[in-house]
């Protein structure tokens, strides 16, 4: 489901940010509303019916992650993004492992979180709980197992992290900065780390595209990468 009308509930205490992500998500079309603490934003989403959360991790009381917990266990399948400081490897896991459907780090430019919205929106909330698809390619971001026409591929950390980034922006150019920023956590960008990130793609389509007449991981000349199905 991608609608601009969706009901968006965010939860963040920190009045300027949830001040500018309201003026800036309303002016796209979607209906926001907002709350300042971490138990107003577990009863808004336990008593009404929202789109998408965007939940903030860092909340008076209680914490977003506990929010989350707390959602999880009344089997809300409402997607919910994370928002936050923390931009540590381990802090995304927990994230993902506690029931988010995605995590974004501030600060963070309003176009990329209105790209992650969509997304979410379109796999729509039964399904982005737990898993990305591409064609016969499903990453189960809960479970953390990846599989290719029902057979299971072994990847690192590094590499299911660079699969989940490159699902998360399936049909979508991903390029090498975006990559520095968001998986590898490094502010800027070299020669070195670009090559680095060249290594893991083409380790990564080694394991998940056997077939070069069905590949799904592409490199754009100049550009980046994509996940795209393959053309008959």
């Amino acid at each position: 489901m991608e609608r601009a009308d969706a009901r968006i509930l965010v939860v963040e205490d920190e009045a300027k940010v949830s001040q500018a992500l309201a003026q800036g998500l309303g002016a796209d079309g979607y209906d926001v509303t907002i709350a300042r603490t971490g138990e107003e934003g577990f009863f808004l989403a336990s008593a009404r019916e929202f789109d998408l959360v965007l939940l903030d991790w860092m909340l008076p009381g209680r914490s977003g992650l506990e929010v989350l917990a707390a959602l999880r266990r009344r089997e809300t399948r409402t997607p919910v993004l994370i928002l936050t400081a923390r931009d540590a490897i381990e802090d995304k896991i927990t994230g993902l492992d506690a029931g988010a459907d995605d995590y974004l780090v501030k600060p963070f430019a309003l176009a990329e979180l209105s790209a992650r919205i969509r997304a979410l929106l379109r796999r729509g909330k039964g399904e982005a709980a737990t898993l990305l698809r591409a064609g016969d390619l499903e990453l189960d971001r809960v479970g953390r197992r990846v599989a290719r026409g029902g057979r299971e591929v072994e990847l690192t950390l590094r590499e299911f992290e660079l699969l989940e980034y490159l699902l998360l922006h399936q049909g979508r150019h991903v390029s090498r900065e975006m990559l520095a920023r968001d998986v590898w956590k490094l502010a800027r960008r070299d020669a070195t780390l670009d090559n680095v990130i060249d290594v893991y793609v083409a380790r990564l389509r080694r394991k998940i595209d056997g077939d070069p007449a069905r590949r799904l991981l592409h490199t754009l000349r100049g550009i980046g990468f994509v996940v795209r199905e393959a053309t008959p």
